[in-house]
């Protein structure tokens, strides 16, 4: 379990992104954290998982506190991160990249397996080199793929739509759907989407730096919609 309290966190022009954020991710749970642009959605992602530190509160995994464990330490407790923009790695392949994040090896029956749930045809992808010459909604789904073969016990995906053709979208919802489904493993999901919190066990609304709303997808959902249609907020589709 995740627990998240009283998190502040300011930028450091010094101006306050988070006033006391407070929230827990039961285990075996997808968790879809929505809110206006601006609101320090992916300010928490990356609080998650140790790429920014607190200014006040804890983060606590399985009731250990790891507020000041680093990315490196994180990601040995279990922790994994899908960033909104995938770093590049010159001179690595995409089947490299994979096996280095499954800690294992991989036959290409398994590359193949993977990559297909993000929507790349695998003989064509895990021969190519990390780097520029992929673009972004490329990058993106290999970087997913990676978080996927991870063995992790909290996976954090900051906007996976991003980027993301409408094909490669609704077969991505399918892996999270079954992921969430098999409950093996606890998801935390940066998102906008309505297809995206339509599968989620519980949605936690973030406007302004606080929690406005937290609750079961069933309870969350409908008024998220009805703001939605009330305000024309394109996001909400």
């Amino acid at each position: 379990m995740l627990e998240l309290q009283n998190i502040t966190w300011s930028a450091p022009d010094g101006e306050q992104i988070l006033k006391g954020v407070s929230f827990t991710v039961p285990d075996n749970r997808l968790v879809a954290v929505t809110g206006p642009n601006g609101g320090g959605k992916t300010t928490i992602a990356k609080l998650i998982a140790g790429i920014e530190k607190p200014a006040s509160g804890r983060i606590l995994l399985d009731g250990e506190d790891i507020t000041e464990a680093n990315v490196t330490e994180r990601a040995r407790k279990g922790i994994s991160y899908a960033f909104q923009q995938p770093v590049r790695f010159k001179g690595l392949t995409v089947s490299d990249l994979i096996r280095l994040s499954a800690g294992e090896n991989r036959t290409e029956e398994n590359l193949c397996a993977v990559l297909s749930k993000v929507g790349l045809c695998a003989r064509e992808y895990i021969d190519r080199e990390v780097n520029s010459a992929l673009s972004g909604g490329e990058i993106k789904r290999i970087e997913i793929a990676t978080v996927l073969e991870r063995p992790s016990k909290l996976a954090v995906f900051d906007e996976p739509e991003a980027g993301i053709d409408l094909w490669s979208f609704n077969s991505l919802i399918s892996v999270f759907d079954e992921l969430r489904q098999k409950q093996d493993k606890t998801l935390v999901i940066i998102s906008h989407q309505e297809r995206i919190l339509s599968v989620a066990d519980e949605i936690v609304v973030i406007s302004g730096g606080e929690v406005k709303s937290h609750g079961s997808r069933e309870e969350i959902l409908p008024s998220l919609l009805n703001d939605g249609v009330r305000s024309g907020c394109p996001q909400m589709k």
